[in-house]
């Protein structure tokens, strides 16, 4: 799956510059040209925002922190992309939660280059929550200790075998389990369950997870498997 990229500036000319290689270089771009639209525009998922400084309507100070105040985008990379060039204008950007602040102008190779370290370091990221059985993929966050599920920082209610049938396939996406491997880990050997249970359970947690039903993929003859959001 594409990286989803969130690109925020007034000038239409730097946005579309820069939407133009990003794309050339294979990301998904969505654009938004003040901070009050970006805040609009998270509910498209983005996986990383870039935000420019000085906007009208709100500036990307402000949006920035209301970004990092939500559940669902704590840990989401922000680079800000801004002509601003003193030591305290980097360092607060910084302070308020940004992940990078880069000053204006750049290349499109080196502002790429800067997108994707930041994005690999979100993924080991990820992999690290993911040992400690906190998992957040896209706008899910699984919280193991907790039993808990948020989705896009709305805590949604799991009846137990639900949260652990949903939790077992989110800690191995991409991979595909037949029904019969998953009454086996979730439920245990020694307890009598058809494999027609899964089907159900999985048919509530879909109706759960709304317009993010689709994340849990259907494998014809065979089972399921958790969409892999790489």
């Amino acid at each position: 799956m594409k990286t989803k990229i969130l690109l925020v500036d007034d000038e239409k000319d730097i946005v579309e510059f820069l939407e133009y290689n990003l794309i050339s270089e294979g990301f998904e771009v969505i654009t938004a040209s003040n901070g009050q639209e970006a805040l609009v525009k998270l509910s498209e998922n983005p996986d990383l925002i870039i935000l420019d400084v000085m906007m009208p309507k709100m500036d990307g100070y402000e949006t920035c922190s209301r970004i990092r105040a939500t559940e669902a985008f704590k840990n989401t990379p922000i680079l800000f992309l801004t002509a601003k060039s003193s030591e305290l204008d980097e360092v607060h950007g910084l302070n308020i939660g940004a992940d990078d602040f880069i000053q204006k102008p750049i290349s499109p190779k080196k502002l790429i280059a800067r997108v994707k370290a930041n994005s690999r370091k979100l993924e080991s990221s990820q992999a690290e929550t993911i040992n400690a059985g906190i998992i957040k993929i896209g706008p899910l966050i699984i919280n193991r200790e907790k039993y808990e599920v948020i989705i896009k920082g709305k805590l949604i209610f799991f009846p137990k075998k639900e949260f652990e049938i949903l939790h077992y396939l989110a800690s191995n996406p991409g991979k595909v389990f037949d029904r019969e491997k998953i009454l086996s880990d979730v439920w245990g050997d020694d307890i009598f369950v058809v494999a027609r249970t899964i089907d159900v359970h999985v048919r509530k947690i879909r109706e759960k997870l709304g317009k993010y039903a689709e994340m849990i993929e259907t494998i014809k003859g065979v089972g399921y498997r958790f969409k892999n959001t790489e």
